[in-house]
Formats: C-alpha cells, sequence, structure tokens
C-alpha cells in the first residue's frame, strides 16, 4: 500500500467533530478504569482476601486511574462459586460492590453525603495543584501518576465508609451493569437508597474543591511564573558579563592601537 493510499486511508477514517473523539477517548478511560479498578475488588473479594486485601485494592485502583489517564489523556464462574450461586447485593456473601459503592452498615446517608463531598474536594483541590504550572507543578509527563498517588492516599484515609467512589462514572455505569446482569434492582435500594449520593456529593464536592483552591491559591499567584524573577536576575547578569567582556576587549584593541602608532612614530 503506497504512502498516499495510507494517509487518504488515515483521513477517511479519522474523525474531525471535536467533541466525538472526546467521548471516544472517555469512554476508552472510563473503560481501563472501571477494567482494572473493579478487577483487583473482585480478585479480593472472590479470593476472601487470599489474593489481595484493602491495600490491593487501594493500589491497583490509583494504578487504574494512572493507567487510565494516559491513555485518554466479564463476569467468570467465580462468581457462582463464591454466593452458592446467587448474585447479592448485601450480606456475606455480597458480590454487587465489586463494580459499585455502596455505605458501610454503620453510615448515614447524611454522613455518607458528606463523606463524599470531602472525599471529592480534596481529590479535586490536589489536582488543581498538581496542573498548577505557577504552583510547584509536576514535571510534564508524571502528571497521571501524581494522581494516582492522590488516589491511594484517599482510598487509604477516607475509603472505609463507602468505597471513595469520587466519580459518577466509576459508579453509576457499574451499578447499572448490576442491575440488568442479574443482581437486580436492589442496587439501588440498598444502603437506605444510597444510589444517588456517588452521583450527586462528588459534583458538589469538585465544585468546592476547586473553588478552595482558586479563593485560597490560585487568585494569590503573582502575574510572573514561578523562576522567572530568578530567570530575568541570571539574564541581567549575563548581559553584564558579556558587555563588560565586550568593553574589555575594545579597551584591548585599542590598547594594541596606540601602541602601534607608539611604534611608528617612534
Amino acid at each position: 500500500m503506497s504512502r498516499k493510499s495510507k494517509r487518504s486511508l488515515k483521513e477517511k477514517f479519522a474523525l474531525k467533530n471535536s467533541l466525538v473523539k472526546e467521548a471516544l477517548s472517555e469512554f476508552l478511560g472510563t473503560f481501563i478504569l472501571i477494567m482494572l479498578g473493579c478487577g483487583c475488588v473482585g480478585q479480593a473479594v472472590l479470593s476472601r482476601g487470599v489474593h489481595g486485601g484493602p491495600m490491593t485494592v487501594s493500589v491497583g485502583f490509583s494504578m487504574a486511574v494512572t493507567i487510565a489517564v494516559y491513555v485518554s489523556g466479564g463476569v467468570s464462574d467465580a462468581f457462582m462459586e463464591y454466593s452458592n450461586g446467587t448474585l447479592e447485593v448485601i450480606g456475606p456473601n455480597a458480590t454487587a460492590h465489586i463494580f459499585a459503592t455502596y455505605p458501610a452498615p454503620y453510615l448515614s446517608l447524611i454522613n455518607g453525603f458528606a463523606d463524599q463531598v470531602m472525599s471529592t474536594a480534596v481529590l479535586l483541590l490536589a489536582i488543581f495543584a498538581i496542573f498548577d504550572s505557577r504552583n510547584n507543578s509536576v514535571p510534564k509527563g508524571l502528571e497521571p501518576i501524581a494522581v494516582g498517588l492522590l488516589i491511594t492516599v484517599l482510598t487509604c484515609s477516607l475509603g472505609m465508609n463507602s468505597g471513595c467512589a469520587m466519580n459518577p462514572a466509576r459508579d453509576l455505569g457499574p451499578r447499572l451493569f448490576t442491575a440488568i446482569a442479574g443482581w437486580g434492582m436492589e442496587v439501588f435500594t440498598a444502603g437506605n437508597n444510597w444510589w444517588w449520593v456517588p452521583i450527586i456529593a462528588p459534583m458538589l464536592g469538585g465544585i468546592l474543591g476547586a473553588v478552595i483552591y482558586i479563593v485560597f491559591i490560585e487568585i494569590h499567584h503573582s502575574d510572573s511564573e514561578p523562576g522567572e524573577e530568578n530567570d530575568m536576575h541570571d539574564k541581567y547578569e549575563l548581559t553584564n558579563m558579556e558587555s563588560q567582556w565586550n568593553y574589555s576587549q575594545q579597551d584591548a584593541i585599542e590598547a594594541r592601537i596606540s601602541a602601534q602608532r607608539i611604534k611608528l612614530s617612534g
């Protein structure tokens, strides 16, 4: 196939609509996030802790976020063996929480809502800091790793109450899947109708975290970028050194010319 035909084939299939391209990218990134993240949870749950636990879930889900960010910039027989042939939402053999988040038995709806708002606010606040070029931003290309480490610390510190959804896409899609895959409509009624909390609370928490960072940090940045003043000072010193060197060279040339004139006159 010639280069011309290759180019025409690429032009034929390449998307032109930016919204469609973004949607396709988000779809693939979310797919990888859910596949790898929920896979970590499933391995820990279905093995009853033999092949994983809270730490592996935290680290695994964090790395799933990292890979998903880099990319976008099935149900096996193990379920039947684990749950004695039934797909349960609550109880000691529950498996629905592999896919979506559910509150701990002691957690009220109000406290769970506050938990999700706070955790998502911290998430967005930290993400704003990571990508803020006027702050101590992360080197270019390492931002997904920083976000992954951020997810790790959030799940380790705030994941006990309800699993730290912090993202409607991480919870709603898998919950819909479990509803039609055999767990039934109980996935929406469990936890005192918990299903709407991981959708609404992260939206409010994201706004809160962004506003906090902007009010406390971003609007107080000076007009110059960090290090610009030092760079300007260095450039000024280099300019002075170059000027002094030019002057000294010029003086040396003039001295040589004067010496030659004296010799000729003598």
